[in-house]
């Protein structure tokens, strides 16, 4: 199958999981406890696949430097983009909206907060995708563990995301057209990963993978994992746990 395709149909796939998440937000009443307990998992699965998979793979080929200042260039260009975006509305998008402080508003409360919260999920999507593409320029096989890793932390943002949406008085034309559409972008940013980061160097394709690698990080630290914690039980620091062995079995299996 050409590798294009293959990065297209790998990032729909991963894609494809907020719709599942948002099945289940939308649809169910998810407890609190559980929706903080999938979003805990699904953090630590990335923090665990960022380490190992991207900022680890960009050192090995460009070295300590162009890893770092990458890293440090994608968690500045994300907190540029989510500090913009909260000031429209979409600072708790992906709140499951327990406490009315802490909870998407309605476009009634807040004027275009509909849009700002369906830019703030695309976001919070592309870099996962472009990796994915990215990984496919290494020997032409894409890896399975970041494919795993973004697939498994997709289901709890998409499902506390709508659980959110559903309490802001979100239809669920609006709830499923925005995940539709995060999916057919994961599928084009995973194209654009493999042919366009696939033009240039070694040290680029380094460079590139480490700012998705600090964007992917500062998403996890100032959205996911203040959704775990803000009904945070006991046993929330061991799932966040067993959410990074998993990806680190499947990264060194």
């Amino acid at each position: 199958m050409d590798e294009v395709v293959q990065a297209g149909l790998w990032g729909l796939l991963a894609g494809s999981a907020l719709l599942l998440g948002a099945g289940l937000g939308y649809g169910l009443r998810v407890p609190q406890k559980v929706i903080a307990s999938v979003m805990a998992f699904g953090a630590g699965v990335l923090l665990s696949a960022v380490s190992f998979e991207l900022v680890g793979e960009a050192y090995d080929q460009a070295g300590l430097a162009p890893a770092a200042v990458g890293t440090l260039a994608g968690a500045a260009a994300y907190t540029l983009g989510n500090v913009w975006l909260a000031r429209r509305g979409a600072r708790h998008r992906k709140r499951s909206g327990s406490r009315a402080a802490r909870s998407q508003p309605s476009e009634s409360e807040q004027g275009g907060s509909g849009a700002a919260l369906a830019l703030g999920a695309l976001l919070d999507g592309v870099p996962e995708s472009a990796v994915i593409g990215v990984s496919l320029l290494d020997g032409g096989s894409v890896s399975l563990v970041t494919v795993v890793a973004v697939f498994i932390s997709n289901v709890p943002e998409g499902l506390s995301s709508s659980a959110g949406m559903k309490r802001a008085g979100r239809g669920n034309a609006y709830v499923f057209g925005v995940w539709a559409s995060i999916a057919a972008a994961s599928t084009v940013s995973a194209v654009l990963g493999y042919t366009v980061i696939g033009a240039f160097s070694p040290a680029v394709i380094a460079a590139v993978t480490a700012v998705a690698a600090g964007a992917i990080l500062a998403m996890v630290a100032d959205t996911m994992i203040p959704e775990a914690f803000e009904d945070a039980h006991l046993a929330i620091g061991m799932i966040t746990v067993c959410g990074f062995l998993v990806s680190f079995a499947l990264s060194h299996g």
